[in-house]
């Protein structure tokens, strides 16, 4: 497909869209899908708790409030695997461009943030192929407050109700949000990410990606 050889072996490409609720991932995975569709490459994108035999469970975990913060940490490790044998390998095998909606550095960020420990999560996700390049759309918590009260609302889990950090609202969100935003900082350097300023408009950020992916695709 490309010159370019892939960081995981595989004929295909593995692109990773990262960041938090209201970073305004969705929409950059569907203008970059449309826009490697149009130089003719077969794209498939997964997104985060989308396994079709884990992700009910998580559901139905999180509605009951049954979920400790280790329960949580392996029922998204298990919907990671299966995704990942099932979709993403067998995709990438074909020659795909994978486009993922969050990856295994969403679990160790929001699972540091729970307690755990990061070496810990490591070992749990050895196996997770080395993207070929990850985005990171970084956007302040006061502007994803905004975005997220102005669009879905603030969700129990997303705004880390169930650790405790505060009982006002819209505090907890800010409070975990910005933890969250903290483990993601300290992710750039070591993951090599490519930070990008979320608060840009969208077709900024689309160009800034496609520049990017053009290194590594050949069109």
């Amino acid at each position: 497909m490309t010159q370019y050889k892939s960081k995981h072996g595989y004929e295909g490409l593995l692109i990773v869209i990262e960041g938090t609720d209201g970073s305004g991932k969705s929409t950059q995975i569907e203008r970059l899908k449309r826009w490697i569709e149009d130089q003719s490459y077969g794209v498939m994108v997964s997104e985060w708790k989308t396994s079709k035999f884990i992700a009910d469970a998580i559901n139905d975990a999180k509605d009951r409030n049954l979920l400790n913060a280790t329960t949580f940490s392996l029922l998204y490790a298990a919907d990671f695997a299966d995704r990942l044998e099932q979709v993403i390998i067998p995709a990438l095998k074909a020659g795909f461009v994978v486009i993922l909606d969050r990856y295994i550095y969403t679990a160790y960020v929001r699972d540091v943030v729970r307690g755990h420990n990061i070496e810990w999560l490591k070992n749990l996700y050895d196996y997770a192929p080395e993207p070929d390049m990850v985005f990171y759309l970084d956007v302040p918590v006061e502007i994803l407050l905004k975005r997220i009260i102005g669009t879905t609302g603030l969700d129990y889990w997303e705004s880390g109700r169930d650790i405790g950090l505060s009982s006002d609202f819209y505090k907890s969100f800010q409070i975990y949000q910005g933890k969250c935003l903290e483990e993601y900082k300290k992710m750039i350097k070591e993951y090599g990410f490519i930070s990008i300023d979320g608060t840009l408009n969208e077709k900024e950020i689309h160009k800034k990606i496609i520049s990017e992916v053009k290194k590594i695709l050949e069109v």
